[in-house]
């Protein structure tokens, strides 16, 4: 699914000598590469503050923990996204609400969203999934309306771009009050382990994120407050600082092989190709099809035999995952998102595909549906 050494050989001595210049400076916490990678992601998305931390899951949870949320509060979420959205809203005693999604993009319908409100709903967390930006002037407009905090979980659309009605253009994780981010090594902006990142305009609550994010310190050894401990490690930044510099043209790769992609498997009548939201770019996290007529694990099995991974993200609604059936929500109630986990599978999709890789893959779903 992801062909990482292949794209590390090719910045391999930008690689090594950052993080030989990281082990030789023995400073492994908070070294320089860290703010210098902190500054150098600022800049690229055109963001007051980025606080870098341990993980994606990490900056969800800092990022609720900065807002002052009491016990019962709700926070609406989507129902198709990876568990770490919502996760994190349990675990800080927070009740999440599921809304449905759209059927072509996947992405959180804004009507959904303000239709779930109630009186103890405090925030929303926008998911830009696969690599595109949810429709961000309705959520904003809805929030705004009703008083709420948006936090945009951009793990998978770092880099994104969103164009807004009236022209501006803002980067995803850049428009609600927090966005979350995550370094995960196969994301589109991926480090060697794990780390993450949390994106803000608003200063003030930049200084309460970071100290959040650092046992709750300001002042060393002066705890101002209830934190945690996340760090995101020099090395990773070393690392990251490298890739930053290359993440357009990775982009752009990934946009060149979903081309590919669509131009090999879009006139096949069992098969929906990624649909593009007119007020995004989309950058490919995944490259995600709906397979019709209840062949997509065939196909996935079709495709395992010829040597091609692929993957179901996502085979379970969050709604009727064990975890969450406290909730009490029933089967049926999200049919947009139940369908979804039913059709969905995900192509390799990574910066180092080639035109003999892409036709090899794009020739086999092909054979299959003969």
């Amino acid at each position: 699914m992801v062909d990482l050494y292949g794209q590390y050989v090719k910045i391999k001595p930008e690689i090594d000598g950052e993080m030989q210049r990281v082990i030789e400076s023995t400073a492994f916490i908070n070294g320089p590469a860290v703010r210098e990678f902190q500054e150098a992601l600022q800049s690229f998305l055109g963001v007051r503050h980025v606080i870098p931390c341990g993980n994606g899951t990490d900056a969800l949870q800092i990022a609720l923990m900065s807002l002052d949320l009491k016990p019962g509060d709700e926070v609406i979420t989507p129902d198709f996204t990876f568990v770490a959205t919502v996760e994190v809203v349990a675990l800080l005693g927070l009740k999440p609400v599921f809304v449905d999604v759209d059927p072509d993009t996947f992405l959180m319908r804004p009507e959904a969203f303000e239709a779930a409100i109630t009186p103890r709903t405090r925030a929303v967390i926008p998911v830009h999934l696969f690599g595109q930006c949810c429709d961000m002037h309705s959520v904003l407009s809805v929030a705004r309306k009703h008083n709420l905090f948006v936090i945009e979980d951009v793990a998978q659309a770092t880099g994104a771009e969103y164009t807004f009605p009236d022209g501006r253009k803002a980067k995803a994780g850049t428009m609600g009050d927090i966005g979350c981010t995550s370094f995960f090594p196969s994301k589109n902006l991926g480090c060697y382990g794990d780390g993450g990142a949390i994106m803000t305009n608003d200063d003030a609550l930049a200084e309460k994120l970071r100290s959040i994010a650092n046992h709750g310190m300001k002042v060393r050894y002066y705890h101002d407050r209830i934190g945690i401990n996340s760090r995101l490690d020099t090395l990773q930044a070393a690392i990251l600082k490298v890739k930053l510099r290359y993440l357009n043209a990775y982009n752009t790769a990934r946009q060149n092989a979903a081309a590919f992609y669509d131009a090999s498997l879009n006139d096949l009548p069992a098969l929906s190709v990624p649909a593009r939201a007119p007020w995004s770019d989309h950058i490919f996290h995944q490259y995600t099809l709906k397979v019709s007529d209840n062949k997509r694990d065939k196909l996935k099995e079709y495709l395992e035999k010829k040597g091609i991974p692929s993957m179901i993200y996502y085979p379970v609604p969050l709604h009727l995952q064990k975890a969450y059936s406290w909730l009490g929500y029933r089967q049926g109630e999200f049919p947009v998102t139940e369908k979804l986990c039913s059709v969905v599978l995900s192509l390799p999709m990574h910066t180092e595909l080639d035109e003999e890789q892409l036709q090899y893959i794009s020739s086999a779903i092909r054979e299959f549906f003969q």
